[in-house]
């Protein structure tokens, strides 16, 4: 697939490094090509990877994973509101400390015909580095619309070697939310670092 990556920190970079190895065609979108992290993050994904600024990164997307500050989401979505319209959008920002840590209202606004995918928010970018410990694979929630945008969640999270577990549509959203608010609580609040992250067991 063709995803566009807003940002080139450690989620994007991260992401983009293990997508590009799966095969897909990664575009770092950015304000500053030249900046270290960019350059390591484009080094790191390899000849499937490309850097350009944000506007031509979207162009021809079909994946776009926002990996920027949470508070700059409403503007970039103002902004690019056409080229996010028809395209699956991966929110993976989070705006601690607000009632609501989503963007999903904002991209939805601003592009009503984009697939919204909720997921790679809830844990450190380490465990997308490294998605097991002590040899267990690190599970990631997620929530997205049932079917193709479901599809591809599942195939992206895969792809980084995470196992996708499906919470259900956007309207659990605040579920997947409070996954990364306790992720952070652990992780920060009782020291248990930020090699930290969750499994579901069942008997079935």
């Amino acid at each position: 697939m063709r995803i566009a990556i807003i940002g080139a920190g450690n989620i994007g970079g991260t992401l983009g490094a293990k997508w590009a190895n799966a095969g897909h065609t990664i575009t770092f979108g950015v304000r500053d090509p030249q900046s270290a992290k960019t350059r390591a993050a484009l080094s790191a994904a390899g000849p499937n990877a490309t850097v350009t600024s944000i506007a031509e990164a979207l162009v021809g997307a079909e994946v776009v994973l926002l990996s920027l500050p949470g508070d700059s989401v409403a503007a970039f979505a103002q902004e690019h509101a056409a080229a996010l319209n028809g395209t699956f959008v991966i929110d993976a920002t989070n705006q601690f400390g607000h009632p609501i840590m989503n963007a999903i209202a904002t991209i939805h606004a601003a592009a009503p015909n984009a697939q919204i995918i909720r997921a790679f928010n809830s844990l450190g970018w380490e465990n997308f580095a490294e998605p097991t410990i002590n040899g267990v694979q690190v599970d990631l929630l997620y929530c997205a619309p049932s079917g193709e945008a479901q599809a591809v969640a599942t195939n992206l999270i895969s792809a980084v070697g995470l196992r996708p577990i499906y919470v259900g549509d956007l309207a659990q959203a605040p579920l997947v939310d409070s996954i990364g608010a306790l992720w952070g609580a652990l992780a920060y609040g009782q020291g248990y670092g930020r090699q930290l992250a969750f499994k579901v067991l069942t008997t079935q």
